[in-house]
């Protein structure tokens, strides 16, 4: 693997705390996956780590073992592919912000400041538990 930038302290130190080496591989990856904008596909991530020399397989790889370490979410959100983003610090994995899906070019926007209100918190109680929120329409792009 290429060196492309060095990695904060911070990424090895997060990786490393939850009982995962820090390796080259994984630090780019939740550097990418820190600075991404939204989440991001399995294909996406390895794209973009191929530059550095990282094959599709280790950027799988990383990706699963950084969700089931706690670090990442992975998030399908009905078209069959899973995308992954940063669980971040105070987070849990089921605390996760709501997301806007693009029906007419799949664009996926992170809605960090959307919550329920406490009503719809109560009514949907009465149906089971919420584990994610996910919004359909075109983005201003496509409208």
């Amino acid at each position: 693997m290429k060196q492309s930038s060095i990695p904060t302290d911070s990424a090895k130190d997060t990786i490393r705390a939850v009982g995962l080496r820090a390796t080259p591989a994984r630090l780019a990856t939740l550097q990418m996956l820190r600075e991404a904008i939204s989440p991001m596909t399995h294909a996406e991530v390895a794209e973009r780590l191929a530059e550095s020399g990282v094959d599709k397989a280790t950027a799988f790889r990383n990706l699963n073992d950084m969700t089931d370490a706690g670090l990442l979410r992975r998030t399908e959100l009905g078209d069959h592919v899973y995308r992954f983003e940063e669980i971040r610090p105070g987070e849990g994995d089921s605390d996760g912000h709501p997301h806007f899906l693009c029906t007419v070019c799949g664009t996926v926007s992170c809605l960090d400041t959307v919550k329920l209100t406490a009503s719809s918190q109560r009514a949907s109680q009465a149906v089971g538990e919420i584990t994610e929120i996910l919004l359909r329409g075109r983005c201003n792009d496509c409208k």
